[in-house]
């Protein structure tokens, strides 16, 4: 399965998992934020899948990677406050949420190579 071929899957898994389990998701939503934190959470969701179908179909595949490159930006100062919020966790905890962090880079990367590849096979 080639990478063009995968990307909407994995975009897709990580959409669904905000309506799955959205309490884990609820927890890095940033107070300043207006309404619930599960409403930020299935919003999230939707922004993960709606890019996903974007990136099966080959027509749009190279717009909607590129919306999922600004996506992976767009919620780095969730990720920047799952960490902070969870400095007093067990160390395993605050190490993933830390980690995540430099993760941010490669995705957004990850998301630009699809949109090149899209671009190139047009």
């Amino acid at each position: 399965m080639s990478r063009s071929d995968r990307s909407p899957l994995l975009l897709a898994a990580a959409g669904t998992a905000h309506f799955t389990a959205p309490r884990r998701f609820d927890h890095i939503v940033p107070r300043s934020l207006p309404g619930s934190p599960r409403a930020w959470t299935y919003a999230g969701g939707a922004a993960e899948l709606a890019p996903a179908a974007g990136v099966a179909l080959p027509q749009t595949r190279r717009v909607a990677a590129l919306a999922t490159a600004a996506f992976f930006v767009g919620v780095f100062p969730a990720n920047v406050k799952m960490a902070v919020d969870w400095r007093r966790r067990p160390v395993p905890q605050q190490a993933a949420a830390w980690g995540r962090l430099p993760l941010q880079l490669p995705l957004v990367l990850w998301a630009r190579g699809v949109a090149k590849g899209a671009e190139s096979a047009s």
